[in-house]
């Protein structure tokens, strides 16, 4: 049985970037599946322009749109004001920072602008987003939720998309140089210490942190050549996801579920 079944056992989820892509699959999936969650709260910088997301709430009503454009302290700000508005006292449960761009440049096409865009994005905002959205998570911890006392998203969770071109170890000798992307590579690599760092900094609040790479997806992001669906991405990764536990606070995994190297 897929672990994403535990994801019917949280109060909330919350995903950024949900307006295309992976996030708009994982809300999707997430409505759909027949584990949905209590409440699912998609953001993205312009909800006037997500008509198929509108549609979906439409069949789903504990889908919840929320605008956030996550280069921006203001709008981080107010979106937690809703966001706490309408969980209340229950806390947020699963926070998903998927959100995310991809600005190609290799070595000769690379400026400054290109890799601060992409750094900001990509390693910022989810760092600014989970600062902003840590009371609610902590009062998701300490209410214990289906989980009790253990790590995981049934209690308390921030889950960061990465990437695997984030990886240094795997970047050397990859022979690809269709990945030379510096601002891109760069930036995911920079989040995958943010996400070590946050992870030691939420463990005494039993808030569980880590980083996943959902495979190379066929989206306007990954592109026609990628390997995967979003819909077979999502559904490994939710199936990841939902049977975290302590023992994976801190990690970097593939959407298979095996560890990758830093």
């Amino acid at each position: 049985m897929s672990h994403a079944m535990n994801f019917a056992k949280c109060d909330s989820v919350l995903v950024t970037g949900a307006n295309r892509g992976i996030g708009m699959q994982i809300v999707e999936t997430l409505a759909t599946g027949g584990f949905s969650p209590g409440k699912i709260i998609a953001t993205m910088r312009n909800p006037a322009g997500a008509q198929k997301l509108k549609e979906l709430r439409e069949k789903h009503p504990n889908i919840h749109i929320v605008p956030l454009d996550v280069v921006s302290q203001e709008s981080i700000e107010k979106s937690v004001e809703e966001v706490g508005r309408l969980l209340q006292d229950e806390g947020l449960n699963c926070l998903i920072n998927n959100a995310a761009v991809n600005v190609l440049a290799d070595f000769h096409s690379v400026t400054a602008e290109k890799m601060i865009k992409n750094f900001h994005t990509n390693a910022v905002a989810p760092l600014m987003i989970t600062k902003a959205f840590l009371p609610l998570l902590k009062k998701a911890a300490s209410r214990g939720g289906a989980g009790g006392g253990a790590m995981g998203i049934q209690r308390a969770a921030v889950i960061n998309v990465s990437s695997r071109l984030g990886s240094v170890e795997l970047n050397w000798g990859d022979g690809d140089t269709r990945f030379n992307w510096y601002p891109y590579r760069a930036s995911k690599s920079a989040l995958n210490m943010v996400s070590r760092c946050m992870a030691k900094d939420l463990a005494p609040d039993g808030i569980l942190c880590m980083g996943i790479h959902p495979g190379w997806v066929r989206t306007d992001m990954g592109g026609p050549e990628g390997r995967l669906s979003s819909e077979e991405s999502v559904s490994a990764v939710l199936s990841v996801i939902g049977g975290l536990t302590e023992k994976d606070h801190g990690s970097f995994l593939n959407f298979t579920g095996e560890k990758l190297p830093w």
